[in-house]
């Protein structure tokens, strides 16, 4: 017969080493209950240390709701939480966070806190520790949700999907490159087609990936990649669709944000030469990319060698020579469109305009011809 559970009353009376939930909230729509640990009672106070290791003090008659074991001891999967609310969920993240365990299950469901630093623990030695194995086997990591999606996919003969989704910042590219990683690893045919799809990434970064104030690597479109498998499990091919591109970002950004990676990598990463067939100097010179006293440089970014990247990948997805100087002479052109000037002027009584900067005029035509 199953258990039911019992509500825990509010209670005024603890010891040092209990643990409890502290309500600070403000009204505020994100303020939620914090978890502290009880650490003395003594001169009529109680004393706390909450989950950011900040001292609290209460008069000894203030309430406190007890924190369930299992949030205490922090669980792999939040399904095994006692304490079912948003704060036990934050609880448990945070905690789980400062231990770096970045990964969290709740169900099949992963739940990924992006750490904003490099962590060892996408190797090949992770992706033979995750291959062939159940979500719940092993601790919690992406490499399960690839995994598992893969050998259904082999089992049941079905289509498979993974939906990554999160808030800006949250780690969403990341995610979907490390699955890509995994099914590509995973698939044990180290083939070309194998390796465009992976070096397709750092080309849609390049055009579809921006700095912004909450991310330096922030996508501004949302992709839908479908990979192709043979009978035996080998990837055959892939389509990426693409949709809802932030296109006035080309000619407009917001304060300390930049426009599209691929301008600043290719005059970061271009040769003296090169700039000059197509009559480019430095970032700071245009429009497009220096507004605002807008952020040129990104400092967890080397614009130049990524331009090497860019370039790498694009040969290994075969653009020819020709296709890679049009891309070349198109970008110019966007960033020269952005340099042009108008000035008012009248003809026969009637408000019209001209170029004022006539020689930029004359290098778009150029570069168009």
């Amino acid at each position: 017969m199953p258990s039911i559970p019992i509500p825990i009353s509010i209670s005024n009376y603890f010891l040092p080493g209990d643990y409890v939930w502290v309500d600070l909230r403000t009204g505020s729509e994100f303020n939620v209950e914090i978890g502290a640990r009880v650490v003395a009672t003594q001169a009529g106070q109680i004393i706390l240390v909450d989950d950011n290791d900040e001292e609290l003090h209460f008069p000894i008659q203030t309430k406190f709701r007890p924190m369930h074991i299992s949030s205490v001891e922090g669980v792999h999967d939040m399904i095994l939480l006692g304490d079912l609310k948003e704060s036990a969920i934050l609880h448990n993240l945070h905690m789980r966070y400062k231990e770096d365990n970045i990964y969290t299950y709740t169900g099949s469901i992963l739940v990924a806190v992006n750490p904003y630093k490099l962590l060892d623990i996408y190797n090949m030695d992770y992706i033979r520790q995750y291959s062939n194995k159940k979500i719940g086997e092993l601790s919690p990591h992406i490499f399960a949700i690839g995994d598992n999606a893969y050998w259904s996919m082999q089992r049941y003969q079905h289509d498979q999907c993974i939906i990554i989704s999160g808030e800006s910042g949250s780690g969403k590219t990341e995610s979907t490159k490390l699955i890509l990683q995994f099914l590509a690893a995973t698939s044990g045919q180290h083939s070309w087609i194998e390796q465009q799809i992976l070096d397709a990434n750092p080309i849609l970064e390049a055009f579809g990936n921006a700095k912004t104030v909450r991310n330096d690597n922030s996508s501004r479109f949302g992709k839908y990649i479908d990979i192709h498998f043979d009978k035996r499990g080998a990837i055959e091919g892939a389509k990426i669709e693409q949709y809802l591109l932030e296109k006035s970002r080309i000619v407009s950004q917001a304060r300390d944000e930049r426009n599209y990676h691929v301008f600043y990598c290719m005059l970061a990463g271009m040769s003296k030469e090169e700039k000059q067939t197509l009559d480019l100097t430095t970032a700071s010179d245009y429009v497009y990319l220096n507004q605002l006293d807008g952020t040129i440089y990104c400092d967890s970014r080397d614009d130049g060698k990524e331009w090497s990247t860019i370039k790498s990948a694009c040969k290994v997805l075969m653009f020819s020579d020709q296709e890679l100087n049009d891309i070349l002479r198109l970008l110019s052109v966007v960033l020269h469109l952005g340099n042009l000037k108008f000035q008012a002027t009248t003809t026969q009584n009637m408000d019209t305009c001209t170029v004022a900067n006539i020689s930029v005029l004359r290098v778009i035509s150029k570069l168009l011809k």
